[in-house]
């Protein structure tokens, strides 16, 4: 469900642009992403950074499209995010203590060091990809192409990343023992 709901901007972007043009779709897209983040804020008294970047961007690339009348600045706003959050997650490594990936979900699963490292620069990698095949997308095909690749495409591709995390993940979580071991319990001999 959270995942429909972080693409549901690009899903009314995806809608509108089909019912009318580029600028509508930008606009709704804008809106779209404000009520996004608000509605965030409302229910659970805190921002998602994710919101807040993508807001950012969408007001300063969506506005120079509506203002400029030029598309190009709405079709690079993939490719910044995705390059910011890959800087973010790349200077995670030596500032902070821990990577990014480690602090997000840290807490639901244990790993050790090394793979929490593997899987952050591989995020890192993810986005800078991302971002690369946003641009490809956009300055060799249709803008109807780069429209349906920025929903479909881009969703595809961060869900099909992400089930290759999870087989990656599988072989590495560290177990937690919930209850303790039998050789924590004390032999007969030593209860005495």
């Amino acid at each position: 469900m959270k995942l429909l709901y972080d693409f549901s901007p690009v899903l009314l972007f995806f809608i509108a642009y089909k019912l009318y043009d580029i600028y509508v779709a930008t606009a709704v897209a804008m809106v779209a992403s404000f009520l996004q983040t608000a509605g965030y804020w409302l229910r659970y008294r805190r921002f998602e950074t994710m919101h807040l970047v993508t807001l950012g961007m969408i007001l300063v690339l969506g506005g120079a499209t509506l203002f400029f009348q030029n598309p190009i600045f709405i079709k690079w706003k993939p490719t910044v995010v995705n390059w910011l959050f890959a800087g973010a997650f790349l200077g995670s490594q030596w500032i902070g203590g821990k990577p990014i990936i480690e602090r997000l979900i840290g807490d639901q699963i244990k790993l050790p060091q090394v793979v929490w490292t593997r899987l952050n620069l591989s995020w890192t990698t993810f986005f800078i990809l991302s971002g690369a095949a946003n641009l490809y997308v956009a300055y060799h095909f249709s803008e109807a192409t780069w429209v349906n690749f920025k929903l479909f495409g881009m969703m595809g591709l961060t869900i099909g990343f992400v089930v290759l995390q999870a087989f990656y993940l599988s072989r590495h979580v560290i177990e937690i023992q919930e209850h303790s071991s039998p050789s924590d319990a004390p032999r007969k001999d030593e209860s005495l």
